[in-house]
């Protein structure tokens, strides 16, 4: 008979829970499954559950990542040439979780991957609001690749991003209310159709200006490796160059000025931090992945090739940079060079003090002066 370490056992009772509360939430909804139904059907203690997962809302959010980081791939992008027809196509891999007419009411929200009922206090909802600025901005980052270079610096194209994002949640929210209404045939075409409206979409946050400069530093970078890239859905280690921006959950819609701020062959990594992870944390992967695994889908395997985004539960980056106390307020940024800090920032406007610093930084001073 062979022995199991603690670890493996951990695992192992881990994927019971999950194995069980996906067939309780697919067959009674989120609101009517019971904690104490999930360990029935685990052949578990209710105590067991709980010390992997510490609320039902935690249980039911790690389902959804693990259907959305489990998915298949699909098929291969087809590499759009336009606008409209990116918006098309990231349109109709999206519709696929709409629920088919044989599919019970349960099932087809546990599908569309609804949080209906899930998301119902204010940390939540503020998490979930600058998660939703987040997937705008990968989206409207991937369409404006698509511009000829000499007009990308012109072409932001987030807030029709935003517009795309909000026709496609409707539909969903259709979908779980009054299934059958509406064609996702005409809400493709409609979201094709929206590339041609002029939104006069320009990238001018009135405050950055006012944004004092990183500090200069000189700071060893031993940053934590094997994290999980939600962009890729790969593994990867943090890069010796480069800027790292660390945002709280409810601080994530600040990642644009990084973006927007870094130079020509800048990477940017942008860290999520919660003071929750088993739920916050989660929902970020949760809609991050989803909205990746269908960017991967259109646009190819990695359609943001100088970005990168990291949910950390332990803090590691946070330690790796200095920063005290990292929360879902924080927001904090460095930039690394040759393996070292060179430049670090915290507050309001840091990612684009980093990232805009020159790469001649001065080396002085230390990241937490």
């Amino acid at each position: 008979m062979v022995r199991l370490t603690r670890a493996q056992q951990q695992e192992r009772t881990r994927a019971a829970v999950l194995a069980a509360a996906l067939e309780e939430f697919a067959e009674r909804g989120y609101l009517e499954a019971t904690v104490d139904r999930i360990a029935e059907r685990a052949e578990l203690t209710r105590g067991a559950v709980y010390s992997n997962f510490p609320s039902k809302r935690a249980l039911y959010l790690a389902v959804l990542v693990d259907m959305v980081e489990g998915a298949a791939a699909g098929e291969a992008p087809s590499s759009p040439r336009s606008v409209g027809a990116a918006l098309g196509a990231f349109a109709r891999v999206w519709l696929e979780r709409l629920p088919l007419a044989g599919d019970t009411p349960p099932g087809g929200r546990l599908q569309l991957r609804s949080l209906a009922g899930v998301v119902d206090d204010e940390p939540g909802r503020a998490a979930l609001a600058q998660v939703t600025q987040l997937e705008a901005l990968l989206l409207g980052l991937a369409l404006e690749a698509l511009a000829p270079r000499r007009t990308r610096e012109r072409a932001r194209r987030v807030r029709l991003a935003e517009l795309v994002l909000t026709l496609l949640s409707g539909a969903g929210q259709l979908a779980e209310t009054a299934p059958g209404f509406g064609d996702p045939f005409d809400v493709a075409q409609a979201c094709e159709e929206l590339a041609g409206i002029d939104l006069a979409d320009r990238w001018d946050p009135p405050h950055l200006p006012f944004v004092a400069p990183a500090r200069p530093c000189q700071e060893a970078w031993v940053p934590p490796a094997d994290l999980l890239d939600l962009l890729t859905g790969r593994r990867v280690g943090l890069d010796r160059d480069g800027v790292v921006a660390l945002l709280g959950s409810s601080r994530l819609g600040a990642a644009e000025e990084a973006v927007r701020a870094a130079g020509p062959g800048d990477r940017v990594t942008v860290v999520v931090l919660t003071s929750d992870p088993a739920e916050i944390g989660r929902l970020v992967r949760l809609r991050l992945g989803d909205l990746a695994g269908c960017g991967r889908r259109v646009f190819g395997p990695d359609p943001w090739p100088g970005l990168r985004i990291i949910v950390e539960d332990r803090s590691l980056t946070a330690a790796a940079v200095g920063l005290a106390d990292p929360g879902d307020t924080t927001e904090a940024a460095v930039r690394v060079r040759d393996g070292e800090i060179v430049a670090w920032a915290e507050g309001r406007g840091a990612g684009h003090a980093a990232a805009a610093g020159a790469s001649d930084t001065p080396r002085s001073g230390g990241a937490g002066a």
